[in-house]
């Protein structure tokens, strides 16, 4: 599907706008006033449904193979899980995920 020089602006300007108004309703609207203890709670959880949301399309869509799930991909992402639930620590499961990437990357 193609777009249009200035329909891709548009696009880009209203999520532009979208951002800023996300972003200003916690900074400007309530930025001065306490937040409730069951938001702070549900805030806690931002990072860790985050990078799995970024982290997802290329383990499961990966460009480099054409969008087929690539098992070195998929060896690598069960690692980083495993490192993950067994540490309970974010930089362990990452080094664990990339040395699965790099060590099947080289033998495989």
């Amino acid at each position: 599907m193609q777009f249009s020089s200035p329909t891709i602006w548009l696009i880009i300007a209203a999520l532009g706008v979208g951002t800023f108004l996300l972003r200003w309703s916690f900074l400007g609207a309530i930025g001065n006033r306490p937040l409730p203890e069951w938001g702070q709670r549900l805030l806690r959880y931002t990072a860790v449904a985050v990078l799995p949301a970024l982290v997802a399309p290329g383990i499961l869509w990966p460009a480099a193979t054409d969008g087929r799930p690539d098992p070195v991909r998929l060896a690598a992402a069960a690692a980083t899980l495993a490192a993950g639930l067994l540490t309970r620590n974010t930089l362990a499961a990452i080094v664990a995920g990339a040395a699965a990437l790099a060590a099947g990357s080289y033998w495989g």
